[in-house]
């Protein structure tokens, strides 16, 4: 792997230690659940493989009876883009996109956005599809930009009493990611795009709900 390269993920694992914290589920009751992202980076035809462990709070209901609608909160903080990294100006992130698998034993009805700030001239959307919900935040957010990205609302209906509802973060590899995202950089005179893909390494359960 080349220097250039090596800069690169590490540039990116800088931005992403920025950017993941925030990644957060939020309701009545709250527990905090380490995560570890693989990545990979690609910029100029190359790649560079790295981890980062984050920490992801999640939080639902405890019980709720079967048939019944009920929501899931997943609320995102500030986050303030680096400016540089390993020598290298940071001009700005943006395509920024977020899955999160349906759980198993409920059944989508909605999602929303509310809220979020200094998230660039893009307006951030939400869509489901094949049991994922899709959140993506355009961008761009420059350098040295502290945002709060919007909170995301799942309303869920609850299946068959006995099962439970279990929310967890999507992908299984590189080639079906749950967390992307392009990092704008400078390098001599010229703007690269960094993209990375990332999935977590194992898929512990951020929340579960009983169905009574």
């Amino acid at each position: 792997m080349s220097p250039t390269i090596r800069h690169f993920s590490r540039l990116l694992g800088t931005a992403m230690v920025a950017l993941l914290p925030v990644l957060g589920t939020v309701s009545a009751a709250q527990a905090a659940t380490a995560v570890t992202y693989d990545l990979q980076a690609t910029a100029a035809g190359q790649t560079a493989n790295f981890t980062l462990g984050v920490q992801v709070t999640g939080s639902a209901p405890s019980t709720v009876a079967s048939g019944s609608n009920f929501n899931v909160a997943l609320s995102v903080g500030s986050i303030t883009v680096p400016t540089s990294a390993s020598g290298y100006t940071v001009k700005q992130i943006q395509n920024i996109d977020l899955k999160i698998p349906v759980p198993a034993n409920s059944t989508y009805v909605s999602s929303s956005l509310s809220g979020g700030s200094n998230l660039g001239s893009g307006t951030p959307s939400v869509s489901e599809g094949n049991g994922v919900v899709d959140v993506a935040i355009p961008g761009p957010i420059a350098a040295g930009q502290t945002a709060t990205l919007p909170t995301l609302t799942l309303t869920l209906t609850a299946g068959a009493s006995g099962q439970t509802v279990v929310s967890t973060l999507a992908g299984t590899s590189y080639s079906d990611p749950g967390l992307t995202f392009t990092a704008v950089v400078s390098v001599f005179i010229f703007n690269v795009n960094a993209n990375t893909v990332g999935y977590p390494t194992t898929t512990p359960a951020l929340t579960t709900t009983t169905i009574q």
